[in-house]
């Protein structure tokens, strides 16, 4: 059975630009190389046609990819969330009750994850101890330094 993946309108949009992109753009540029290569002539030395041909596979290998994760997608609506408690698309104002830092994260699926936008996935360490808790709850999270406990200070759409 497929892996359902949860998205946000946004990241289902990018999903289906990136398929676009690999299926009319790329998809074109690799079948020109195999062409030219092919042309070159001796098939059994061209090495030039074998990156290309193995360039093909692993386009094609994404595109599929890229293509049931779109199949397998279901769109999450921002309003109409419960912010009593964690859950993904949430945005969590959290705590770090070692150095005081405070952080504020989104919850959301692993393909749309990005450390710089402030979207961890729910599948991350973080991510994960947070996932159900509530507001003033304590989570203590185990990160590659070692323990951390945080202290979930607000949960917003």
């Amino acid at each position: 059975m497929a892996k359902i993946t949860y998205l946000t309108a946004e990241g289902f949009k990018k999903l289906q630009e990136e398929l676009a992109h690999l299926t009319s753009v790329e998809r074109p540029r690799i079948s020109a190389q195999i062409a030219e290569a092919r042309d070159k002539g001796d098939l059994s030395e061209n090495a030039e046609y074998d990156a290309a041909k193995e360039a093909q596979g692993l386009l094609e290998l994404k595109i599929s990819k890229l293509q049931e994760t779109i199949n397998n997608s279901r769109i999450l609506e921002n309003d109409k969330l419960d912010t009593s408690k964690v859950f993904l698309l949430a945005r969590v104002k959290i705590k770090n009750l070692k150095n005081n830092a405070i952080m504020v994260y989104q919850i959301v699926s692993e393909n749309e994850a990005n450390l710089k936008e402030g979207k961890i996935s729910s599948d991350s360490p973080i991510g994960k101890s947070l996932l159900g808790k509530k507001k003033g709850d304590k989570v203590d999270v185990q990160v590659p330094s070692g323990m951390i406990t945080f202290e979930i200070m607000e949960i917003t759409k």
